[in-house]
């Protein structure tokens, strides 16, 4: 962390930060870092070093947590992503922890549809957590649930994706709401017959955000 810190640090642009800040509803202190600068500064920090194991994997993350600045959780996403072949279903765990601890969109997005999707992918045992998380009362694990098969393509199953929707159609939340429209409107670009139909036959249940959402391509 001392490596990263510095690079970030070095970077670190207090003009650009209250931007930032704003454009996430001051929920979280920023560097000021792009998501370029902040790629770039991990680059360099990480050169040379070996691929980790899965216990640094989540000593890292819940270091990145811990500290204030969101571009330490926002390296922490990249960063787990990138690894996403290490870690064992064990480590759902971690990622429930990371899910419901300083959320919100920037970084459940990457964990759920990059993340949590493919380690649910290499451990399929873990598709009955997924079914668990849908019908949480924590909105960013349903919005985990419902998108961690966004890159599944023809592969995505799609009573899985069609029961989530339908158990949080009536979701008081935006990001939830939101989630379900995403969902089925990537997976239209697979199957848009299917979701059409979905559409059709839940559209007194479905939100109108929700059905705007999946049918911008159909």
């Amino acid at each position: 962390m001392g490596r990263l810190t510095n690079d970030f640090e070095a970077g670190r642009d207090d003009v650009r930060a209250p931007a930032m800040e704003a454009y996430m509803r001051d929920q979280f202190p920023f560097l000021g870092l792009s998501a370029g600068a902040r790629r770039s500064a991990a680059r360099a920090t990480l050169t040379g070093l070996p691929r980790p194991t899965e216990a640094e994997l989540a000593t890292i993350a819940r270091a990145c947590w811990a500290r204030d600045e969101r571009e330490y959780q926002q390296f922490a996403c990249d960063y787990l992503v990138t690894h996403v072949k290490v870690p064992g279903p064990g480590f759902l765990a971690v990622a429930d922890e990371l899910i419901t601890t300083k959320s919100w969109w920037d970084t459940i997005d990457p964990l759920a549809t990059r993340f949590v999707g493919g380690l649910v992918r290499r451990h399929p045992a873990l598709t009955s957590r997924m079914d668990d998380w849908s019908g949480s009362a924590n909105l960013w694990l349903v919005r985990t649930a419902i998108l961690h098969q966004l890159h599944y393509g023809t592969e995505t199953d799609t009573t899985r994706l069609f029961t989530y929707c339908t158990r949080q159609a009536g979701h008081r939340d935006f990001f939830v709401r939101k989630a379900i429209g995403w969902a089925l409107r990537h997976y239209a670009r697979t199957d848009p017959a299917a979701v059409r139909s979905y559409l059709t036959a839940h559209a007194a249940v479905l939100s109108p955000l929700s059905i705007r959402e999946a049918s911008k391509h159909l």
